[in-house]
């Protein structure tokens, strides 16, 4: 997909599921909402340099929170131009701390650099865009930083991960808390107060049948909160495909014990599903095979979705 002009200047680029969508507005000093994957940064670059933008002269960086897929751009791009990069409050304590835990960094075995946050926002804050004014609402539940950016004469909503079209971003209970669930139900009941005319997330392409996407969300939430054993199998599906893409292909036989020695597949079995590592396992790449969601040839797999 084509970068697509939402406001003047200010380009909305679409990725897939490893690296997180991004915002570019084009001028001599250039804004970068989030920076995607580290390990595509090379097409990320491409994708910025083809609006004619020379990262060299980027003035600021926004990050909707600060998980591997939005931040994986930040240091290069800092290292190169000494831009600021603003982010809310308890992501910026993280990075300022080096938790690369509290980040799923560590947790999830994803590669990412810490960097330099000069700016911490806070909720309610207006941050501008270039000539373009966004107020920041705090938005938690997917990731304790998480915030999403509201143009309100425009009524354009940059959604991030709080916010997706038919799904919706991965829960992990063992590093958000208990209550992230009620946190994400929160922070939809806060949305549903705003006029949104377009909507454009941090994974998928835009949509404007807002209220729909958020009564979808809710009715996943409440179906998480009826039968918990939902958001490990959401967990462990969503995870175990994203694994895949960081590692593009894996021997096969040896994905299982490479996923053992992690920390969440074995804490996320343990929490929902009584142990049963390998039982979960099976079925769930069966599963995959079957709908062609995980591919296999010569003892590798590989998944099918777009990075």
């Amino acid at each position: 997909m084509a970068p697509v002009q939402i406001l003047d200047g200010l380009f909305f680029i679409e990725r897939g599921y490893l690296n997180g969508n991004h915002f570019v507005y084009c001028s001599s000093e250039p804004v970068l909402i989030d920076t995607a994957y580290l390990t595509d940064f090379q097409q990320t670059e491409q994708l910025i340099a083809g609006l004619g933008v020379d990262l060299t002269r980027v003035h600021l960086i926004v990050n909707t929170h600060c998980h591997c897929d939005h931040i994986g751009g930040n240091k290069i791009i800092q290292d190169r131009s000494g831009c600021d990069i603003a982010m809310h409050k308890i992501g910026k304590h993280f990075i300022d701390s080096c938790d690369d835990w509290s980040t799923w960094w560590r947790y999830y075995g994803q590669d990412a650099e810490f960097f330099e946050c000069s700016t911490a926002l806070n909720d309610g804050d207006v941050i501008d865009i270039g000539p373009h004014e966004f107020e920041v609402l705090y938005t938690p539940g997917h990731a304790a930083d998480g915030i999403v950016l509201y143009h309100r004469r425009n009524r354009i909503l940059i959604s991030s991960d709080t916010l997706w079209e038919n799904d919706m971003a991965a829960l992990t209970l063992r590093v958000e808390g208990s209550r992230a669930v009620f946190s994400m139900l929160e922070s939809l009941e806060r949305l549903e107060k705003l006029e949104v005319k377009c909507v454009y997330p941090g994974h998928g392409g835009p949509f404007s049948d807002f209220h729909g996407a958020l009564k979808r969300a809710r009715k996943r939430l409440e179906g998480f909160l009826q039968n918990p054993k939902r958001i490990g199998m959401d967990q462990l599906k969503k995870i175990i495909i994203y694994t895949l893409m960081m590692k593009r292909t894996v021997v096969e036989d040896q994905f299982f014990p490479y996923l053992m020695q992690t920390h969440w597949f074995p804490e996320t079995v343990d929490l929902y599903f009584d142990g049963q590592y390998e039982k979960k396992y099976q079925a769930i790449m069966k599963d995959f095979f079957s709908r062609s969601i995980v591919q296999r040839r010569d003892g590798k797999i590989w998944t099918t979705v777009k990075p």
